[in-house]
């Protein structure tokens, strides 16, 4: 799997397959990297966002994991939703400098394609969430996968683990 290097190389990610970024073709905010599949309709996106709740035990990085997912749906605009699997575990402290585990997520949207309401998509979402509490926020990865194969949550949780913060320093 290559090895993906995120802002500035304070994150890194692999990921099965080949993705380019999306930066080198529009505009992307500086708090998300965004991957785009050279051979597949497949995005991949890491944010940093402010922690949308403090809990970190195991029920709260479910709604945790859960918040994120509805936020896509909003964004996406989603016309329904279905969580199909959550495995979320309790945001142990990790050792310092050490990347925490990620509680993960794998949910359907239908969603217009193109922005028309009339034809819509399922799209296969998978989100990772890493709280880290101690710095106010959430770390979120998530992959849209309009084309899902029966090994996408495979792939998605390899990928989900592989993920190291590299330099604590990205955030503030």
């Amino acid at each position: 799997m290559p090895l993906y290097r995120l802002f500035g190389g304070a994150i890194t990610l692999s990921l099965d397959g080949d993705y380019l970024d999306a930066s080198d073709m529009r505009q992307v905010p500086d708090n998300q990297e965004v991957l785009l599949s050279r051979t597949t309709n497949v995005s991949v996106i890491v944010e940093v966002l402010q922690c949308v709740a403090a809990h970190t035990s195991a029920d709260g990085m479910r709604q945790g994991v859960h918040d994120h997912f509805d936020s896509l749906a909003h964004d996406n605009s989603a016309e329904n939703t279905k969580v199909e699997r959550v495995d979320a575990l309790e945001c142990a402290s990790p050792a310092v400098d050490a990347t925490p585990t990620p509680s993960l997520l794998h949910g359907t949207q239908v969603i217009p394609k193109f922005g028309k309401v009339q034809d819509l998509d399922t799209v296969h979402v998978y989100v990772a969430l890493w709280r880290l509490p101690s710095k106010n926020v959430d770390l979120v990865l998530s992959v849209n996968d309009p084309e899902p194969s029966c090994t996408g949550w495979d792939a998605v949780h390899r990928a989900a683990h592989s993920l190291r913060i590299v330099d604590w320093g990205l955030f503030p």
